[in-house]
């Protein structure tokens, strides 16, 4: 049985101010791809990933492209080092950073795009309308069983399966908080209300979604060079029409992140590296399957540990 390495591309929530500095001084491959991002945006997402303000870059639509281009930036650099995936996934945003390494999507059209899709996704539903929480410690079938009930307050759903025993719910306000309280009676260790703009992966953004499908009508998606694992159905996605459908559908659906990771698994996987900024998928994977080894490169230190041990 041959050993498989995943690249892993992480989501909103994982920016940082700082981001990509480091590796833009030092490799000249990632500088080329922060002017290429500010060269398709018509702005300096570079400056707003390097110096801030915080609250600028955690807006959704700069957030998205941000992460995507020191996503790339990373995976730049390690594919000049010569470490190249066998397959690829991305958590939620993620999704278009994997599409661009396995060469579906190219990188100019992807930060457009996804910086299109923060702008839908925040005007799809108005501001303190939508939320979205994260339930710890209760199993999925006992996740699912509380939102049935909170359904009763309104829009409620199911939106990340992140870990055995950490899943996160969206919809409309006041149904997520009853959820919620449903969820610790039903014996759950924690819930958070998460600190996000919108009830993302829920049916409340079929708006987005519909603009969503209209530019991905413009954009060419080509067949992916490497193995690509879609969040919606936890499976290969091969051609360009798989790939558009299952773009759209994400907006307003679940992230299958466990049976994601359980197909690589199943697929000879025994290594993930996670590549762009902060190490959340890493932390999933150690609370999915702690056999499996978890790296990541999200700055200049964690590169060089990956270089010297790879």
């Amino acid at each position: 049985m041959s050993e498989r390495t995943a690249f892993l591309f992480p989501g909103q929530g994982a920016q940082k101010v700082g981001m990509g500095a480091e590796l833009v001084k030092n490799y000249s491959i990632a500088k080329d791809i922060f002017q290429a991002a500010d060269e398709a945006l018509g702005f300096e997402i570079s400056k707003l990933c390097f110096e801030g303000p915080a609250d600028k870059l955690k807006r959704t639509e700069n957030t998205q492209p941000a992460i995507l281009t020191m996503s790339i930036a990373a995976y730049e650099i390690l594919k000049k080092k010569g470490i190249q995936p066998d397959m690829v996934a991305g958590h939620s945003l993620g999704e278009y950073s994997a599409l661009v390494a396995a060469g579906a999507l190219d990188f100019k059209s992807a930060v457009k795009l996804v910086h299109k899709r923060g702008q839908f996704m925040e005007e799809a539903v108005p501001a303190g309308k939508g939320a979205m929480g994260a339930v710890i410690g209760l199993k999925r079938d006992g996740v699912e069983e509380v939102v049935k009930e909170g359904s009763q307050f309104g829009t409620v759903e199911l939106a990340n399966y992140n870990t055995p025993i950490q899943t996160v719910i969206s919809g409309s306000k006041e149904a997520v908080e009853k959820t919620l309280e449903l969820a610790e009676d039903a014996g759950a260790k924690k819930t958070v209300l998460l600190n996000v703009s919108g009830p993302f992966h829920s049916s409340l953004m079929k708006p987005a979604s519909e603009r969503l499908a209209a530019e991905l009508e413009k954009v060419e998606i080509s067949q992916p060079d490497l193995p690509i694992i879609a969040n919606v159905t936890a499976d290969y996605v091969e051609t360009s029409d798989e790939i558009k459908k299952a773009l759209i559908d994400q907006l307003s659906g679940s992230v299958y992140w466990v049976d994601t990771i359980k197909q690589m698994i199943n697929d000879n996987v025994n290594k993930v590296i996670e590549v762009g900024p902060g190490r959340t998928l890493k932390g999933f994977m150690r609370r999915i399957d702690r056999s499996i080894e978890a790296l990541n490169v999200r700055d200049l230190s964690s590169l060089d540990r990956i270089l010297q041990k790879l």
